[in-house]
């Protein structure tokens, strides 16, 4: 399996001596990319509508949903910090194949409601302080992917300080238009304390739960914190997780300011002065000049939206590329990845706004943040388990008292999507002359999603050994080598994957080189143990390789030629150079599926990256 964003991994140098903030520092950068996320135009729907309808009456919702989302990120980055597997990959590797389709489809309609959100807010955003056409608008979004490309090519420290620069944009913006709003401290306190005024405040409470505590943030975590490279001592890794800490709290603490300055906002300006019903965000940009009494207020309002948009914009894009990688296993060329994550947001926001129109906006923003909420179920519990499991995480399991409050937090968010979700059904059944067609297809697929969110919640209690399959196909006695030699070599390698590609590569081994050399089988193990432990580690499919490596010995055997076996461990770019290097062959022979073109502009190939650290030859057979 590949490294998580491996284009960044493990690309940032950390310090383990001198000044303690510059220590502290090398450090910083994932949570900020995380904190843009929660503070995306999703959350801006949700807060406004929030404020307009019900005042600071929802404010511990977010104060809530930001102390459940810290303790949560805080998981999400010890996962990826302990294990070296972002949630994604931790998943596919418990889980069975089928259930891990399912997962990954539910993370794409999560992460293209939360583009959907992001489009539709940064092409708001460009309306309200250009006048550039919303559809327009929405088109011109792509562009962000070229930039992703760009900022990604320099480097993951040039991303964090483009997101930084951002999110104090949106920072500052804010802290401004709260000088303007002067807002009543007193209500503002008042509205901490726990409370759910009606049914309708109760959907704009989970929209506003999905729009903070965002499932594809979860996989982003676990990924961004492995672009640091540090000590894999335990001392090396208990420093890991104490900075990514303070970087997660002071993050996601802005995001929390954000959000609440957008609130306030909206209580002070609309609520306090009776528009209650300001749910779009371009209302509410033309309510706060008159109502506060300055051109700046909505100036900075479009400013900050569009800071807003764009940040979430790239983290979004990198969260589709991780679970893509991470559940399929699947290396799509990055680019190819974000473009492909970009149409998925912005072909329904252009279907959408050509059919209904433009003042369907606000609505499409909270329905995407409450599709959000339904998805975290399934990311939470997961990784939940992943933490909690002494044999992934070792030394560094969380604490019975972090694992209840994680439980807590998981079983508020499920119980109140299931009312949601139950309470919404209930409805179009009510409402529906004929509800044959609901009882038919949405109560059975509401019921399964159910059955799968238990599924996932109580196997890994029942099962906790990582899943491996063995996906070889060892037609060992279909195999025909041929003896003929054109050329002569002393030391030959010939690397195997047990599929079909090893007989051709084999019978060009011997005609290149001739019986007489001294043949060399390699087969590299790419299990989750053999990319943490190496040569050290003793799992299921280590073991059944070997047993495979030993058949082919066996075999060519039979027809009189010796050969020699060798496991290497990890990626196969890697493991076969260095073995290469270690024993001095003179030429390496590998086979290849054979496909090109396309395929390889979408998969790139295991061949791409090896040719350029070998300092032999390399003799590529098609098979």
């Amino acid at each position: 399996m590949s490294k998580s964003l491996e284009e960044v991994h493990e690309s940032v140098q950390t310090r383990t001596t001198g000044n303690f903030y510059r220590r502290i520092l090398a450090f910083f950068g994932p949570a900020y990319l995380i904190s843009v996320g929660y503070m995306d135009p999703g959350n801006w729907a949700t807060d406004i509508a929030g404020g307009s309808q019900f005042g600071y009456s929802l404010l511990w919702v977010l104060l809530m949903s930001n102390i459940m989302a810290l303790l949560l990120q805080s998981l999400s980055a010890r996962l990826g910090i302990v294990t070296r597997r972002d949630l994604a990959q931790a998943s596919r590797e418990t889980y069975s194949k089928p259930v891990n389709y399912v997962l990954y489809f539910l993370a794409e309609v999560a992460i293209a409601a939360c583009d959907l959100a992001e489009v539709l807010g940064m092409a708001i955003g460009l309306n309200l302080l250009f006048g550039i056409p919303l559809f327009e608008g929405v088109i011109i979004t792509v562009l962000d992917t070229f930039l992703l490309l760009f900022l990604i090519h320099k480097g993951i420290r040039k991303m964090e300080a483009f997101i930084i620069a951002l999110v104090g944009i949106i920072g500052l913006s804010f802290l401004f238009e709260m000088i303007f709003a002067a807002p009543d401290v007193s209500q503002v306190i008042r509205g901490l304390i726990p409370g759910i005024p009606n049914e309708t405040a109760l959907y704009i409470a989970i929209g506003i739960i999905g729009a903070t505590v965002m499932p594809h943030n979860l996989y982003l975590h676990s990924s961004l914190v492995q672009t640091r490279k540090f000590d894999r001592s335990s001392e090396g890794i208990k420093r890991a997780l104490k900075y990514n800490f303070i970087d997660s709290a002071i993050a996601l603490n802005l995001a929390f300011f954000v959000n609440a300055a957008i609130l306030i906002l909206a209580a002070t300006t609309f609520y306090k002065n009776g528009y209650f019903e300001v749910a779009e965000i371009q209302d509410a940009y033309r309510f706060l000049e008159p109502l506060l009494g300055t051109e700046w207020a909505p100036i900075l309002f479009a400013v900050a939206l569009i800071a807003a948009g764009q940040s979430s914009t790239i983290t979004g894009t990198l969260a589709g590329q991780i679970i893509m990688e991470g559940y399929l296993n699947l290396r799509i060329q990055p680019w190819v990845r974000r473009i492909i994550t970009r149409l998925i947001a912005i072909v329904p926001a252009l279907i959408v706004i050509s059919v209904f129109g433009e003042e369907v906006t606000g609505k499409m923003l909270i329905f995407s943040q409450v599709v959000l909420s339904l998805q975290l179920g399934f990311a939470i519990i997961p990784l939940i388990h992943f933490v909690s499991d002494r044999t992934k995480m070792q030394e560094f399991v969380i604490s019975k008292p972090t694992r209840i409050a994680a439980w807590v937090i998981a079983i508020i968010i499920v119980s109140l999507n299931v009312k949601l979700v139950f309470e919404e059904i209930s409805l179009w059944i009510q409402g529906a002359t004929d509800p044959t067609w609901l009882y038919l297809t949405v109560v059975p697929l509401a019921a399964g999603f159910l059955l799968l969110l238990l599924y996932i919640a109580i196997r890994p209690l029942v099962y906790r050994s990582p899943r491996t399959t063995n996906k070889h196909l060892p037609h060992l006695q279909d195999l025909t080598f041929e003896s003929a030699a054109i050329a002569a070599r002393n030391k030959v390698a010939i690397a195997v994957d047990f599929s079909k590609s090893d007989e051709a590569a084999i019978n060009h081994a011997l005609k290149i080189a001739g019986t007489n050399a001294h043949f060399t089988l390699i087969h590299v193990v790419e299990t989750v143990g053999a990319l943490m432990y190496g040569s050290e580690t003793a799992d299921h499919e280590s073991a059944a390789d070997k047993k495979l490596l030993d058949d082919y010995k066996k075999l060519l055997a039979q027809k009189d030629i010796t050969v020699d076996v060798l496991l290497g461990y990890g990626k196969p770019h890697l493991a076969l150079s260095e073995l290469v290097a270690k024993h001095e062959f003179d030429l390496l022979v590998m086979g290849t599926h054979g496909h090109a073109g396309f395929k390889d502009l979408l998969f790139g190939t295991t061949i791409d990256k090896l040719r350029h650290r070998l300092k032999i030859p390399l003799f590529i057979v098609n098979a």
